[in-house]
């Protein structure tokens, strides 16, 4: 622990990668090493891939193994300044009002400063992100970025460069000290390279199948052995196919704890049809590997299976 009580940072990329495994997120060394970076050069982390892959869990992680709070804030199509930002309490704002007129306040000027101090300011995240008084800078998540507009992308300029927010009644609010900053991006559409550059930048990918069987372990320590194999193995080949949407880490986790609550030991055609829900999220995928194409898959599955010993 540092003097003022809060988890120290890591000070090797082999301490980031303990340390985020200490919290059962196995994370390969070049995303530990981009990780340690942003750490330690206090810079925003750009986390690009598909969903599912866990770049969100990334955020999470940090905040739970650095003991730092966690704030979020979770982007869509017309998110804007009162949403993301501040916005004033009104009703508080007029009831200063109606209270000063009945005491005979008169002072436009003196007016003014009461209803727009700070009292009556509602912390959206990106505020609350830069902190008050007292507090540990934060783990800041700004999570699929895409899904918003590029008038959002430009206000998030200030943010990242300078960690600080103008609001015009009030001046400038900075942070004390930065918060973690990740931001994640499923790629719906590009993001501008001035915001690019003012982060560090990592693909997240999907895991090979020796990783993404120890996330199954650890994750869903109930599952069988043999059935992690081979749902590992089966996922591995669906992400091979030419599929609308390829399923994530989170659905083989989902799919692997779906078939732990049926007590099943391992996998066979009709239960792989009955469960294809938590694993595909569209019907025209679900509709294909219901079909002769997830019989094959799973008969090579097991072959594979029984040819490794």
């Amino acid at each position: 622990m540092t003097q003022d009580g809060r988890a120290p940072l890591p000070a090797s990329i082999d301490e980031t990668i303990a340390l985020l495994e200490a919290h059962d997120y196995l994370v390969e060394r070049r995303l530990a090493t981009v990780v340690f970076l942003a750490l330690r050069m206090k810079r925003p982390l750009f986390l690009e891939g598909e969903a599912g892959v866990g770049k969100t869990e990334v955020a999470k992680t940090l905040a739970a193994a650095l003991d730092r709070p966690l704030i979020r804030l979770q982007c869509y199509e017309g998110l804007d300044v009162a949403s993301a930002v501040y916005e004033w309490n009104y009703p508080a704002q007029m009831l200063e009002i109606r209270l000063s007129e009945a005491a005979g306040v008169r002072d436009r000027e003196r007016l003014e400063t009461d209803i727009f101090a700070e009292k009556h300011l509602i912390r959206r995240p990106v505020l609350q992100a830069l902190g008050q008084p007292g507090m540990a800078a934060p783990v800041f998540l700004i999570d699929e970025l895409d899904r918003t507009d590029e008038a959002f992308e430009a206000f998030l300029l200030e943010v990242l460069s300078d960690f600080q927010v103008t609001i015009p009644e009030l001046g400038t609010i900075k942070a004390a000290e930065p918060p973690i900053v990740i931001i994640t991006t499923n790629r719906t559409r590009e993001i501008h390279d001035a915001l690019k550059r003012r982060c560090l930048y990592h693909w997240v990918d999907y895991p090979d199948a020796a990783q993404e069987l120890e996330i199954i372990r650890r994750k869903v320590p109930g599952c069988a052995d043999a059935l992690s194999r081979q749902l590992v193995g089966y996922v591995q080949r669906l992400r091979s196919l030419d599929l609308f949407k390829n399923p994530g880490v989170a659905e083989t986790i989902d799919w692997a704890t779906a078939l732990t609550e049926l007590d099943k030991l391992a996998l066979d055609p009709e239960t792989i049809s009955d469960t294809l829900g938590t694993l595909l999220k569209y019907q025209d995928d679900i509709a294909r590997i219901q079909g002769d194409e997830g019989k094959r898959l799973l008969s090579d599955v097991k072959a594979e299976l029984l040819a490794a010993g």
